[in-house]
């Protein structure tokens, strides 16, 4: 693996690192880990990387690399830049040859995120994008058991991301994660729903298999002067009838990461919540509520088994979610090298069709909430 961004100085950068070497099925190979080349350097030195590893541009890295032996090159790029700088290392990789981790959003635009989509199609290369909380066993255990219909007919669902480091302008006191994320330029308009919004919406289409058809949505910028959105809320229409409530705020003081989805069926319930994201809660089934714990020694489905590495009793979290997305893309990867087919196991991960629903969330967020005049605005294609 090869990535490009991430240096030092990034938050999510070492965290997709960790989480792709965690189960050995990836090496880093090379890097080119900033527009800045010194830090480029730096960073590719705190990796352990040779110098002629570490590149100034990724355009020159990918240019290199493929000047290597087969078996020496990177196969595939992780790509952790600003939400502006994603299609076109993106694009380039996939020219040469090369699948792609993305982290999310997809792209800046919609129309970047249609030109990838074909870009993708067009070369037959796999495209994974980090949407992490959906890779949690626990939810996994979620998505089987509404597969199987034991929550019955879905009627309603609710699903929050709240955080509240944003609730002061910390981007102007030179807080760099928060800088590029609340600049248009930089993060797109949608501030706080290409942030976070597309997990949750993400996390609710893959627990319940449905998609969002229309939605009614509000967003607010609180912190004054900012010039993205850091707040909003949608009511949402889905395919297969069930209605639901989504809540995406970086301005809960107090509040950190908190993510929740609670889905209600004619059967009965579930609860899953990110503070303990070993457990799931099951509603309705009985005269008390039951409580699955996730472990290796529970009686689990297989794909909750498939992404869980201890015995009940030792929490997994963040960084395992994350790990469960690269060590499932790997084994694609690995699998199609050799010519086999994956596993439906194996292809359990977020793909640029994934990111493109994000994107058209977004755009259909800002369209419902400028116009005043409707109170429902049909998903955008």
């Amino acid at each position: 693996m090869g990535v490009v961004g991430g240096g030092i100085g990034s938050f999510i950068g070492p965290i997709h690192r960790q989480a792709a070497l965690l189960d050995n099925h990836i090496e880093l190979v090379c890097g080119s880990f900033s527009s800045h080349p010194e830090v480029s350097r730096r960073s590719g030195a705190a990796c352990g990387l040779p110098e002629n590893r570490v590149y100034d541009t990724y355009q020159e890295m990918f240019r290199q690399e493929m000047q290597l032996p087969a078996d020496r090159r990177m196969e595939i790029v992780s790509i952790v830049t600003p939400n502006k700088y994603h299609i076109e290392p993106a694009i380039m990789a996939l020219e040469c040859g090369m699948h792609v981790v993305l982290d999310k959003p997809l792209t800046l635009t919609l129309e970047e995120a249609r030109q990838l989509v074909r870009k993708v199609e067009e070369t037959g290369l796999q495209m994974a994008v980090t949407y992490t909380y959906s890779a949690y066993p626990a939810v996994k255990e979620a998505r089987t058991r509404i597969a199987r219909g034991e929550l019955g007919t879905l009627r309603r669902l609710y699903v929050e991301y709240t955080q509240g480091w944003l609730s002061e302008r910390i981007e102007l006191q030179g807080a760099d994660n928060a800088r590029w994320r609340t600049d248009p330029e930089l993060g797109g308009t949608g501030g706080t729903i290409a942030d976070i919004g597309i997990h949750a919406l993400h996390l609710a289409e893959h627990v319940t298999g449905q998609h969002v058809t229309e939605l009614c949505a509000e967003a607010n910028t609180f912190a004054p002067g900012r010039q993205v959105p850091d707040d909003g809320t949608a009511f949402l229409h889905f395919d297969g009838g069930m209605k639901g409530c989504l809540t995406a705020t970086q301005i809960a003081k107090g509040d950190n990461n908190y993510i929740r989805i609670r889905v209600y069926g004619d059967k009965g319930g579930l609860d899953w919540c990110q503070p303990d994201p070993n457990k799931l809660i099951l509603k309705g089934f009985g005269e008390h509520e039951q409580t699955i714990y996730i472990g290796k020694n529970t009686n689990l489905s297989e794909a909750a088994a498939w992404n869980t590495r201890t015995p009940g009793g030792h929490p997994e979290g963040y960084i395992e979610a994350f790990a469960n997305i690269y060590r499932n893309f790997a084994l694609t990867v690995l699998a199609l090298r050799q010519g086999e087919t994956p596993t439906p196991l194996m292809l359990d991960y977020p793909t640029v069709y994934d990111g493109l629903r994000g994107m058209q969330f977004i755009e259909t967020m800002n369209a419902s909430n400028s116009n005043k005049d409707t109170k429902w605005t049909t998903w955008i294609e």
